[in-house]
């Protein structure tokens, strides 16, 4: 019984860090995973190209500049970009600026499309609200990582004032899946698929390699 609650333990735990490691995003702080590669002892699954995910990084900064210098304070928009979709969440004060958001995001270098969630509001979200967003994104990953089923870093998880937003290249059973445990976790108010589906043949050929085993035969055998 003792050994029971024991690995009960130790599994909760362990899923806990997994789910604050990929909360930082590969912080200083955190294991550097790269393509599948083994970093700090943790395996980690990315199905973009490490050029693709450079270029990910690249359309969040550059974007996020483009509409500081643009509009200012007068909206908040959060851009997450995922094999050069740039999703596109916050709140902005008209349909005029929403527009002209999304056109602009559109213009960014190696943008191929954008997803254009932004709400139509004079009220920005709250700091206590985007806390509550954090958390809701940090419980939705641990879930995630606690599934046998599926790759936890297979997939980027975003939410906005409750709402749960899905990104990755997943097949069709992957993101019902995903889109089921993230339904589960209390506070989500809703889930949004920003899927790129692929068939598990697709899967299969993108999927990383495992590095071969190697063997020293020049150590000395015996005392």
């Amino acid at each position: 019984m003792k050994q029971t609650t024991m690995n009960r333990t130790q599994r909760t735990v362990c899923t806990v860090l997994a789910a604050a490691a990929l909360a930082a995003g590969l912080s200083a702080c955190a294991p550097l995973i790269v393509g599948g590669a083994v970093v700090g002892g943790v395996m980690a699954v990315d199905r973009r190209t490490a050029g693709t995910q450079i270029e990910d990084e690249g359309i969040e900064l550059r974007a996020a500049n483009r509409i500081r210098e643009t509009f200012g304070d007068r909206v908040h928009v959060n851009v997450t970009s995922y094999n050069r979709q740039a999703l596109l969440t916050g709140e902005v004060p008209n349909a005029q600026e929403r527009q002209a958001v999304e056109q602009l995001v559109s213009q960014v270098e190696n943008v191929r499309s954008v997803v254009n969630d932004l709400t139509i509001t004079t009220f920005s979200s709250t700091l206590s609200q985007r806390s509550n967003d954090t958390f809701i994104t940090g419980k939705v990953r641990a879930s995630l990582v606690d599934a046998q089923d599926i790759s936890a870093n297979s997939f980027k998880v975003v939410t906005e004032r409750n709402v749960v937003y899905l990104m990755g290249r997943v097949s069709q059973r992957e993101a019902n899946r995903a889109t089921e445990i993230a339904r589960g976790v209390s506070g989500v108010s809703k889930v949004v698929r920003v899927f790129e589906i692929v068939s598990e043949e697709e899967l299969r050929r993108i999927a990383p390699q495992p590095a071969p085993v190697t063997t020293d035969d020049t150590k000395p055998s015996g005392g």
